[in-house]
């Protein structure tokens, strides 16, 4: 799978599958959350209270990853996951990598062959860049799958140039 760095609005990228740092509530939020639902419109939403009402009654739990539809998006699915906040006493980063690991599982039972993924966790959950990245990259690289194409969507040129350095630094890998 080859893994690409890019800038901009993830709610525009031409992929087949947008993954949206949901909470767990599925029922949209701020952030990418917020946008995704926003752009995509009231069927994404349908289909989250739909499953609100089914297998997660209770929400989707952090590390999870759910699917729906893209509704207006230009990508046909939209993989829901939840990230965890971050905590300077507890290492959570296998739960973060897990969000990537299960959202690329569920892009690849849809038959995707291009999944663009936002920096979950380093909004509002309060990940620090650097390590997010690291993870996310760690998290995509170790996956087998049949998915063509991971794109890493970063908000700014400001971290797309910290996740170039981040990957330059990890071990030799499919750059």
């Amino acid at each position: 799978m080859r893994i690409e760095l890019a800038t901009g609005d993830i709610t525009a990228e031409d992929v087949d599958v947008v993954v949206n740092a949901a909470n767990s509530s599925l029922l949209g939020g701020g952030g990418v959350d917020g946008a995704i639902h926003r752009k995509g419109g009231p069927a994404i939403l349908e289909e989250c209270r739909a499953l609100r009402a089914s297998r997660y009654g209770r929400g989707l739990r952090v590390g999870q990853a759910v699917a729906t539809t893209g509704g207006r998006l230009p990508a046909r699915w939209v993989v829901h996951t939840v990230g965890p906040v971050f905590s300077a006493d507890e290492d959570r980063s296998p739960l973060l990598r897990s969000c990537y690991a299960n959202s690329l599982a569920i892009a690849a039972g849809l038959g995707a062959r291009s999944v663009a993924f936002p920096l979950i966790s380093s909004g509002v959950y309060r990940w620090p860049k650097d390590d997010a990245i690291l993870q996310a990259l760690t998290a995509l690289q170790g996956e087998g799958t049949a998915v063509e194409v991971a794109r890493l969507v970063l908000f700014d040129e400001q971290t797309r140039l910290l996740a170039e350095r981040v990957r330059q630094a990890m071990p030799a890998a499919d750059h």
